[in-house]
């Protein structure tokens, strides 16, 4: 017969493996930076400027900032958790193309960016990224906030603590605990401590959004989409798109570019 205290010592025991598995699978399944800037804005034409700004705790950050002369907005770019900002080129030129600035960030230890990733940090450098935008006399009014799969955690985030004329929210989850229970259904969500909960903070926001999400997402299954958008207050718009997590840009680039370009329209008489 199993003492009582020999069953408790086992459950503790237990109970500290799945934690550290847990934060051990955390830290290696959210964040997938890399280093090398593989290509540049010259490889589609497009003349840019090489940034280097701080987050909001000192860490030093670079991005790219691509001008356009008669741009009304300007287009705050939060790309997905792999790569780096050498790998959104074509979606730099399809925001470029329609008349905006843009203004793409590097996370903390992505690129040239210094640090090492975290949900705190990624905040702390989306807020760095508005500040310097600020900073170059560009009007909150002025600025789009766009993100792209955990890039629209990070928009939500910010557009929740500042002013943006509107999001554009592209194949984002609604938070970590929903995810958890799709990846690892047996692992209790509380374990991790990664929270990304963009379903509680879109409650609040009031700006014109626009939610894109692919009916074939492989990754982030289409119902957490959806769900964002039903939290969301108005005014809202959802666009469906088809293709895989990271090709439905590709396959659907037509249909984006125009509701894109009709949401943009639509913004300068709000």
């Amino acid at each position: 017969m199993i003492k009582v205290p020999s069953v408790v010592y086992i459950i503790f025991i237990g109970a500290v493996l799945i934690f550290v598995y847990a934060r051990y699978i955390e830290s290696r399944a959210i964040f997938f930076p890399t280093r090398e800037l593989e290509f540049s804005p010259k490889s589609f034409g497009l003349e840019y400027e090489e940034v280097f700004f701080k987050a909001t705790d000192n860490v030093e950050l670079s991005g790219w900032f691509l001008p356009d002369k008669d741009a009304r907005y300007t287009v705050l770019f939060f790309h997905g958790n792999a790569g780096n900002i050498s790998h959104r080129l074509e979606k730099l030129k399809f925001f470029h193309d329609l008349g905006c600035n843009v203004f793409i960030v590097d996370y903390r230890g992505y690129g040239k960016s210094k640090g090492k990733p975290s949900e705190k940090g990624v905040y702390l450098d989306a807020q760095g990224a508005y500040d310097y935008l600020l900073g170059r006399n560009i009007h909150p009014e002025q600025i789009i906030g766009y993100g792209e799969s955990i890039g629209g955690s990070v928009i939500i985030e910010l557009a929740s603590k500042n002013k943006l004329k509107a999001l554009i929210v592209d194949s984002a989850f609604s938070n970590a605990k929903d995810m958890v229970r799709i990846i690892y259904p047996f692992l209790p969500y509380w374990i991790f401590s990664s929270r990304w909960d963009s379903l509680s903070k879109i409650k609040n926001i009031k700006t014109p959004k626009l939610f894109i999400h692919s009916i074939n997402d492989e990754i982030v299954p289409y119902k957490l989409g959806r769900k964002i958008f039903e939290a969301a207050p108005e005014p809202k718009e959802f666009l469906q798109i088809h293709g895989g997590h990271n090709s439905g840009f590709y396959e659907s680039e037509t249909v984006m570019k125009e509701k894109v370009a009709d949401f943009l329209t639509h913004l300068r008489g709000v």
